[in-house]
């Protein structure tokens, strides 16, 4: 498998930064384009925030996603004190489990029907759909369902993520099952749910279809579910909203956290290599391991710079001209959000955009394609540039 090559310059033949035009051939040094943006705190007092999306319905309005089992609404810049949801009930938390995140149905303006990951009492995995009630800002639990029960062997390594596609299909990323170095090799077997990401028909069937173009459908002993493998715990991936290319941020074991890609016309199963590799470097065996077949990473970091990546969205707003068409991503221990762009075919840049004392959670993007930042202690940020109001 050809390694894609990482460099920590941008070059800047391409890129205009922080209003500056460099000539061609001169280089932005990795330690960062500081003053490019800063954040704008926009809501606070939040119990363990952990995602923040949209549900596409033209409102404004802002979904933020508690640990505990709450989703909170922020309509017209302010928190609402009801919440929108709450299954605190049904919640296990804190750790790594929770109520991980939020997907609102491509049609969820005329259906009102919305998805949320979440481990249970038991600790394990459930994907459940829920709708709206008459009030636009409050949704029912009455006929809440359940697509998916997945369990979990150990309490950490969850996944969470839920994403709808261009291609109206539900995306759920799923961790290993926990513990270290993946003991049961969950994320290699296809036999298991773990350590994947699924893809899955949300409008067919009692709860679901499996749409006919994945990649394992009609192979006997694989589960029909599965789109990619080979995945440690993907925290949180995202499509490019305008070309369909899919962001996956695995986190790591002791050493290595990796970017992930898979470009819009993929038609799926690509196996990223975990418990085999770790980043690009081998890791079970740790030496001399089988890559042939895996698709690596477009980018990796060491535990120098961090502990635990968190993904992010490629910037399609207006307010940030400079950014348009980045992948921005950050740590959750060091607080530093990157931007990291295709600059050619196969080569991938790096920058340090900003440094930050936040425990990054999570991103989300708004309905404009706006970022935001959000401080696992309680604070939702704005990205912005910098001296914006």
């Amino acid at each position: 498998m050809k390694r894609a090559q990482v460099t920590g310059t941008w070059r800047v033949s391409v890129w205009i930064l922080a209003g500056v035009l460099l000539l061609a051939g001169g280089s932005v040094s990795s330690s960062g384009v500081q003053g490019m943006i800063e954040l704008q705190p926009i809501v606070s007092g939040l119990n363990r925030p952990v995602y923040l999306t949209h549900a596409g319905d033209g409102s404004g309005r802002l979904f933020i996603v508690e640990q505990g089992g709450r989703i909170r609404l922020l309509k017209d810049g302010q928190l609402l004190e009801r919440p929108f949801l709450d299954i605190r009930s049904l919640v296990s938390c804190c750790g790594e489990r929770g109520l991980l995140s939020v997907a609102f149905h491509p049609r969820f303006s005329e259906n009102g029907f919305f998805y949320v990951n979440y481990t249970d009492r038991r600790g394990d995995t459930v994907i459940a759909r829920y709708q709206v009630s008459n009030n636009p800002d409050v949704a029912t639990t009455r006929g809440a369902r359940t697509l998916l029960t997945i369990s979990q062997p150990f309490p950490n390594h969850n996944g969470g993520q839920l994403q709808f596609g261009p291609d109206g299909f539900l995306y759920i990323g799923t961790g290993d099952g926990g513990a270290a170095g993946d003991p049961r090799n969950n994320a290699q077997n296809l036999q298991s749910l773990l350590g994947k990401i699924l893809r899955l028909d949300v409008d067919a069937g009692q709860r679901f279809g499996i749409p006919p173009d994945n990649p394992f459908v009609g192979q006997s002993g694989v589960r029909e579910e599965i789109w990619a493998y080979g995945l440690r715990n993907p925290w949180r991936f995202s499509f490019d909203r305008q070309t369909g290319d899919l962001y996956i941020a695995d986190v790591g074991q002791d050493r290595w956290e990796e970017i992930d890609y898979q470009p819009a016309d993929s038609p799926g199963g690509e196996n990223y290599g975990w418990r085999i590799m770790e980043g690009f470097h081998c890791f079970n065996p740790p030496s001399n391991c089988d890559q042939s077949g895996l698709t690596l990473p477009i980018h990796e970091y060491s535990h120098g710079e961090g502990c635990s990546v968190t993904g992010g969205y490629v910037y399609r707003g207006h307010e940030i001209p400079e950014l348009v068409g980045v992948y921005l991503f950050g740590d959750f221990c060091s607080g530093t959000i990157w931007g990291l762009q295709q600059v050619e075919p196969g080569v991938w840049e790096r920058v340090v955009l900003l440094h930050t004392e936040l425990q990054l959670s999570s991103f989300g993007e708004d309905e404009s394609g706006e970022l935001y930042a959000i401080d696992l202690r309680g604070t939702v940020y704005r990205i912005v540039p910098a001296g914006g109001s």
